[in-house]
């Protein structure tokens, strides 16, 4: 697809203007993983058994991995998952962006990721309210922030204090387009979604089999509709593996 725009190049130098983390350890997964998690506890940033892909997705907040263009083949899960202790500035929980502006800033020093962006008209996703409301619960003041996702013949995605464009982003990795959160809900919310992946094959005993799609409107009362829009990609200029520490 032709990109009609091209903005902003992101160096480590202005990067470096931003908000950092007061320390950071990152080593590779060791072994197989049971799940993968982006936690926020405090200041205390723990993420697990997470790909260079998906860092850079949830740094920039791209909805899937189609957003993102050239880059190493190691950038996949597939190849290597990282696991990333952090400490933020501060004492109290940290936000979501300030803890996306530390993880750019990480990405930049220790992986020395330097891109740039361009704009794409695309098949997308709107998540949307379906008729009969939203069935989603408000988080508690001061909840920690936490998003675990795993499964096989059965997908579960559980998440704490998290905004629909949150939730939007991570209902993207499990579709074939980039979800886009045109909802209008502002709040943050405690999700648990539950369906069967199609590359799953049957579904398992006593399972309804439900899709993402029927999950996604009757256990959290929204819906997915196809659409198009301008979608942002970044492109990768430049970026090696971090010595492990």
């Amino acid at each position: 697809m032709k990109a009609i725009a091209a903005v902003m190049l992101l160096s480590a130098l202005q990067l470096g203007a931003q908000s950092a983390f007061e320390v950071a350890s990152i080593r590779p997964h060791k072994g197989p993983y049971t799940e993968v998690a982006f936690r926020i506890s405090g200041p205390k940033v723990t993420i697990v058994a997470y790909g260079l892909e998906g860092l850079i997705m949830d740094a920039y907040q791209l909805t899937e991995s189609s957003q993102i263009s050239g880059g190493p083949p190691w950038m996949s899960a597939d190849s290597v998952r990282f696991d990333i202790a952090a400490i933020a500035p501060g004492e109290g929980v940290s936000s979501n962006e300030s803890v996306r502006l530390m993880l750019r800033t990480l990405l930049a020093d220790r992986f020395q990721l330097k891109v740039h962006r361009v704009t794409q008209e695309r098949p997308v996703y709107a998540l949307v309210v379906a008729k009969n409301g939203p069935k989603l619960k408000t988080s508690a003041p001061g909840e920690e922030s936490s998003v675990t996702a795993g499964g096989a013949k059965t997908a579960q995605i559980t998440m704490a204090n998290v905004t629909a464009e949150r939730l939007a982003i991570q209902l993207s990795s499990g579709l074939d387009r980039p979800v886009v959160d045109k909802t209008g809900l502002k709040g943050h919310y405690d999700v648990k979604l539950n369906w069967i992946p199609e590359f799953a094959g049957p579904p398992p005993p006593g399972s309804d089999g439900v899709n993402i799609f029927t999950a996604v409107q009757e256990q959290l009362g929204l819906k997915l509709e196809p659409q198009k829009a301008s979608i942002e990609i970044l492109v990768i200029d430049h970026v090696e593996k971090p010595s492990e520490n």
